[in-house]
This record gives structure tokens, C-alpha cells and sequence, in this order.
């Protein structure tokens, strides 16, 4: 039953990831958005998720992880409640903001309580492996869900769904779920928490708002300098802090250092490409969200299929040689988008997307286990805020990147497409000036005076943005290839089973993290 819920809460906090994203261009006509604010949009959510995990996971340790998990749980049905009620795109940020805050104290929460009622690490892994295909099959369904309520009802109804799983598993889970907590409880670190949070916060302000303005405005400048300074204060004051939120010592295992850069280039390329795809498809290709949503049902549809089989094959092989034959894949996968042009059919496009979609399958819940078990089994909650906190700070900075990307290069790319379209110089300047002052959403509701110079006009802008996803595609696809070569070298090809009693030496008793190395 502990696993049940765990997956079902996991579940239920991934159902808007996605859906929101392919809702994102019904949401900026019905609240009149640019392209920075649909950003936030989706970074609203997962920014406090990041910032907020490793915290979450030490308040489960210290009070109780049925506690923790319960309040997330609630925490993210207001979110989602304040959402459904939301008018303009401020409180729809604030909502997912305080959804954010919710999965980051029910994501460490899950993984511990599976941890602690599986203590052999074969059963754990196949475990993990279910509450990763849970999480892929709410970035599944929340598209294919959403299509539906947007076809028929408001866009805010996309909230209802994870709201009503939320408080029905908060009411069971209750009832149901045995409390556990660490047997030594960690101190909390607030100066560490407060800094995280400044890090993260103005490093994606930064990609956001000069992907959008300008790269040397003083206030994108001075985002990155404040990002900067709070990275250095939080490396030195956690390495001289008695019970660091992360203790820093960590990074002296080559495994798990491997593993933080893997984990956070695997999610960068995945959502950031899949944000990049959700545009794709709806400004290019003008589908409805349901469309873009059954589009999408390659990539990560293949995620829930393949979950049972991964845990399987981890423990025959080990996560090593599944993690590194996931990344290869999902490197070729995204490195086949390339391929893509304004109107590549919907067949094509998912058969390349579902290579992808195969390599993401096999990385995620082998990257899971490998931090799970770098741990003493009564620290679970704390590995698994710090896997699924370096899993949001990949996927916050995913948009934000390719957001950038996609902006920067359709508005480079668009005067020779224009110049080459037939249009007259002043459709063109006409074209040209929207897309410059609106983003790339513009192609949502780009006409002209005809319907032939209309034509005309989104042909060149489809194959400006095409370009530009071109771009993002290369990104992903040679992030995720150096990932995999990381993960070959730091990492390994061994099966290695959890060592809990070993792990590095703290200078403290009372340091709430350490890891084995599984080189």
C-alpha cells in the first residue's frame, strides 16, 4: 500500500507538468501572455520544487515522512485550487508556485517511505522503477487529459484532475500509512536553504528574461552576478556548516559527482526539448492541445510501458549499463528532430520522438537508484531530495534555455526566410517587427491582408522556428551523448549493491548527508 500512494502522489504531481506546457499557447491568448510570462508559467512551478527538495527531505527525516508527505500533498492541491481559480497570468504562477512548493516536500517524501519498506535493493529497484513509470505516466496523461477539458471547458479545468487524486490520496494516506523517520534526526540549515533558493531563482530569471530582451540588459546582468555570488556563499558555508542542507564533501566521490551531472543533463535535454517540441507543434503545425498531447504520447507513453522491464533488466545488469545505453538513445533520439521540418507528418515525427522517448526510459530509473543506494537506507528521504532536486534544477533551467533558444534564433533566422517568401517589403518589415516584439508566439495569430500573403508569411515563419528547433534539438541530443559518456567513465558498467555502511567520514555527527561511492 506505501507504494501505491508513493506512486499515486507522484503520479498526480506530474499530471500538469507537461499538460500546462501544451496548454501554453491556449493560455496566452486567453490571457494575452508573451513568451517570458508562459515561461514562468511552467518555471513557476518548478523552481520551489528545486530549491525547496533538499529542505523537504531533511523535514521528512527529522519529523516524520508520512507528515511531510501528507502536507506536500495538501500544499499542491491549494496550488492547483488557486490555479483553477486564476484570472490573469500572476496568480496562475502563484499557484503553480505554491504547487512547486508541494512536490517538493511529497517528491523525497515517496522515495524514502519506498525505501524504508524495501530495505533488499532488488525489490527497491524494481520499486523505483514503478514510481518512475508513475511519474511517466502523469507526464503522459496530463497532456492527453488537458486536450480534452481544453477542447470542451476552460483551460483552467486542466488543474481539476491532480487536485481531486491529491485530496483523495491525502484523506487514504492518512489513514493508511505507517510514520517513519531517521534514526539520527538532521539539523535543518536555513542559511543554506535561503541561498539555493537566491541561486536558482536568479540564474533562471536571467536565462528567461535575456532570452527575451536583451543578454546585456543591467538587469539580466546583474541576475547573473547575484546568481553567481549566492552559488559561491552557499558552496563555502555549506563546506564550514555543521549540518549542511548538502554536505559538499559528496562531490569527492567521482560516482557521485558523475551522477549530479548526469541526472541534471538528462532532465535539461528532456524537458527542455519537450517544451521546444510543445511549441513546435502548436505554433508550426497549429495543433490543438489534445493533438499535441497524443503527439507527445511517444516520448513519454514509452516511459510507463518500458518501467516494469527496466527494473528487471537493472537487476540483472546493474544500473550502470542501462543508464549509459538510455543516455545513448536518448541522445540519437534527440539528435533526430533535427531531421524535423515545417510539415514533417504526425507518424514521422513520433517515430523519431519515441527513440527519444526509449532512452529516457532507460536513464531515469536507473539515475534514481544509483542515488537511492549511494546512502544508508535510514538517510532515504535525503537521497531522494537530492536526486530530485538536481532532477528540477534540470528541468527549470530546460525551458528557460530553450526558451532562449528558440526565441534568439527564429527572430536571427526569419529575415532570410522572408526575403526568399514572395512577401512584399512591407509584409515583410510587418512580420518581421511582430515577431520581434512578441516572440515566437506570435505565430499564434500572425495574419497579414490576404490569405496567400498569410501563407506566405507562416510559411517563413514556420521554417524560422524549425530552424530554431533545429538548434535545441543539437543541444539535447549532444548534452544527453556526453552525459552517457560521463556516466561510462564515472560511473561504470558494474552491479553494485547498496554499501550502507559505507560512506565518507563526517567532519560532524550530525551531517545529515554522505554516499558510498560506487566506482
Amino acid at each position: 500500500m506505501t507504494i501505491l500512494l508513493a506512486c499515486i502522489g507522484v503520479f498526480a504531481s506530474y499530471l500538469p507538468v507537461v499538460g500546462v506546457s501544451v496548454a501554453l499557447p491556449v493560455i496566452q491568448q486567453a490571457l494575452d501572455a508573451s513568451t517570458a510570462e508562459l515561461q514562468w508559467v511552467t518555471d513557476a512551478f518548478i523552481l520551489p520544487t528545486a530549491a525547496l527538495l533538499l529542505t523537504c527531505g531533511v523535514l521528512g527525516e527529522r519529523y516524520g515522512r508520512k507528515k511531510v508527505y501528507l502536507a506536500g500533498l495538501a500544499v499542491f492541491c491549494a496550488g492547483s485550487l488557486l490555479c483553477l481559480s486564476a484570472q490573469d497570468v500572476v496568480l496562475v504562477c502563484a499557484g503553480q508556485a505554491l504547487a512547486g512548493v508541494g512536490t517538493a516536500a511529497l517528491l523525497p517524501s515517496t522515495l524514502a517511505l519506498i525505501g524504508h519498506v524495501c530495505p533488499d535493493h532488488r525489490v527497491r529497484a524494481r520499486a523505483i522503477a514503478l514510481w518512475t513509470a508513475s511519474l511517466g505516466l502523469g507526464l503522459t496523461l496530463g497532456p492527453i487529459i488537458n486536450g480534452v477539458i481544453v477542447e470542451h471547458l476552460s483551460w483552467r479545468w486542466i488543474f481539476l484532475p491532480a487536485l481531486v487524486i491529491g485530496a483523495v490520496v491525502v484523506v487514504v494516506g492518512a489513514f493508511l500509512l505507517d510514520e517513519t523517520k531517521a534514526k539520527r534526526a538532521p539539523h535543518l540549515d536555513v542559511p543554506g536553504q535561503v541561498l539555493a533558493v537566491v541561486t536558482i531563482t536568479a540564474l533562471v530569471y536571467a536565462v528567461i528574461e535575456g532570452g527575451s530582451g536583451d543578454w546585456s540588459a543591467a538587469k539580466v546582468v546583474a541576475a547573473f552576478a547575484v546568481a553567481a555570488a549566492a552559488l559561491v556563499a552557499f558552496v563555502t558555508m555549506e563546506l564550514h556548516s555543521s549540518g549542511p542542507m548538502l554536505d559538499m564533501r559528496l562531490f569527492g566521490s567521482r560516482v557521485f559527482s558523475g551522477a549530479a551531472f548526469v541526472m541534471g543533463i538528462t532532465l535539461f535535454a528532456q524537458v527542455g526539448l519537450v517544451f521546444a517540441l510543445s511549441e513546435y507543434f502548436g505554433l508550426v503545425h497549429h495543433a490543438s492541445t489534445l493533438d499535441i498531447g497524443i503527439r507527445l504520447l511517444a516520448l513519454n507513453g514509452i516511459t510507463v510501458v518500458l518501467g516494469p522491464f527496466v527494473g528487471r533488466l537493472m537487476n540483472r545488469t546493474g544500473p550502470g549499463p542501462v543508464l549509459v545505453a538510455g543516455l545513448v538513445f536518448g541522445g540519437v533520439g534527440a539528435l533526430c528532430v533535427c531531421s524535423f521540418h515545417a510539415s514533417t507528418g504526425t507518424a514521422n515525427a513520433a517515430l523519431l520522438i519515441a527513440v527519444l522517448g526509449i532512452g529516457i526510459a532507460l536513464a531515469l530509473a536507473p539515475i534514481t537508484t544509483i542515488a537511492m543506494n549511494s546512502v544508508p537506507r535510514d538517510l532515504a528521504g535525503t537521497a531522494g531530495a537530492a536526486n530530485s532536486a538536481l532532477r528540477q534544477i534540470g528541468s527549470a533551467l530546460g525551458p528557460a534555455v530553450f526558451g532562449a533558444i528558440l526565441t534568439d534564433r527564429t527572430v536571427a533566422a526569419l529575415p532570410g526566410h522572408l526575403a526568399s517568401s514572395g512577401l512584399g517589403p512591407a509584409d515583410q518589415g510587418k512580420v518581421g517587427g511582430l515577431v520581434s516584439n512578441v516572440g515566437i508566439q506570435a505565430g499564434a495569430f500572425l495574419r497579414l491582408d490576404t490569405p496567400a500573403a498569410t501563407g506566405r508569411a507562416m510559411s517563413a515563419y514556420g521554417a524560422s522556428f524549425t530552424d530554431a528547433l533545429h538548434v535545441c534539438a543539437l543541444v539535447s541530443g549532444i548534452g544527453m551523448l556526453v552525459a552517457a559518456g560521463v556516466a561510462a567513465v564515472v560511473i561504470g558498467f558494474r552491479n553494485h549493491a547498496p554499501q550502507d555502511a559505507a560512506r565518507p567520514a563526517p567532519a560532524q555527527p550530525t551531517v545529515p548527508v554522505a554516499a558510498a561511492d560506487h566506482g
